[in-house]
């Protein structure tokens, strides 16, 4: 009896130890003995990429939304379609839309060399160079999680489902955010990462030509730029200050100009707690920065791969 009971304690002690690894919490110090070079190496390259084109930034951090939203921060959005399955980049949300994939590759490669092996993720690339690129940029320089790992495959059809677009409601904008585990707030802190940024025509067109919440010269000066039909490409900051992280985002939305209908939502869409809170941050700016890094967190932490599940992509277009 003595002999069964130790048996069954140490298949418990086994299976314990076995799950505690493959689901690893994240932690800001995952690297700090595999590779203490890697952070810095992934900051000066987005350094780099940023002093040559302003704009990269906010590629950068949507490249981190546009994953974690879309079956958690797996760096599935990085994938090229393959034979087997046709990938996120393709996506409606994505396609045409998202960038800085070359910075990535150019991130990995230094990390690699500088690492000597294949042991940062390209989840956690991307996480880590959204938060560079944040606090690059005038915003919160938040301790950012890692010891995530990289999915095998990608789907399309899950990233049509998952990302909010810009003509979403703010009904439909509180589900989808809620359907992830996030709450109001991240809602309306995470959207402000569109003080960073800018939109193509065709994401805001339908706003300018037809909301009734917005600012009139506001929506005429626009139109100059977004003709009715044309200029599918033509771009316009998502707020003012396109190139700095401040909370220019919020009092925008206070005077009816946000530029995404979905920004605009935030504000007058029917819901005073976040009425309320788009006139906190317009007002103080450094609660915004601090409360963003933490939503940051919170998104990056949305079921990511650890322990032994997923693996370290060499590549990150690519499955080893």
């Amino acid at each position: 009896m003595a002999s069964i009971i130790h048996s069954l304690l140490l298949c418990f002690i086994v299976l314990s130890a076995s799950l505690s690894h493959t689901h690893a919490q994240l932690t800001p110090n995952f690297y700090n003995n595999v590779c203490p070079r890697a952070l810095s190496t992934i900051k000066s390259v987005v350094s780099k990429a940023i002093r040559r084109e302003p704009r990269m930034g906010a590629s950068l951090l949507r490249l981190h939304f546009h994953d974690c939203f879309v079956n958690g921060c797996d760096g599935s959005v990085l994938l090229d379609d393959t034979a087997t399955f046709t990938g996120e980049k393709t996506a409606f949300p994505n396609a045409n839309s998202i960038r800085g994939f070359d910075v990535v590759d150019q991130i990995k490669t230094q990390v690699n060399k500088v690492c000597k092996e294949n042991v940062v993720s390209c989840a956690d690339i991307l996480a880590v160079a959204a938060r560079d690129s944040v606090a690059i940029l005038g915003g919160p320089n938040y301790k950012v999680l890692v010891g995530r790992r990289d999915a095998r495959t990608a789907s399309a059809n899950d990233a049509n489902r998952n990302l909010p677009p810009p003509f979403f409601s703010f009904s439909q904008l509180l589900s989808n955010f809620q359907s992830h585990g996030l709450e109001l707030k991240d809602l309306v802190l995470l959207s402000a990462g569109h003080t960073l940024g800018l939109a193509r025509c065709t994401s805001f067109r339908s706003r300018i030509y037809n909301d009734t919440n917005i600012d009139s010269k506001f929506a005429t000066t626009l139109q100059k730029n977004c003709p009715q039909s044309g200029g599918d490409d033509n771009l316009k900051g998502l707020d003012k200050s396109p190139n700095f992280f401040d909370n220019a985002y919020f009092k925008a939305l206070l005077t009816n100009k946000g530029l995404l209908h979905s920004d605009q939502e935030l504000f007058g869409g029917g819901n005073n707690d976040s009425d309320d809170l788009v006139k906190y941050y317009s007002r103080y700016p450094n609660d915004f920065k601090k409360d963003f890094g933490s939503s940051m967190i919170k998104m990056g932490n949305m079921n990511p791969l650890t322990g032994t599940n997923g693996e370290i992509r060499t590549n990150c277009r690519f499955v080893n």
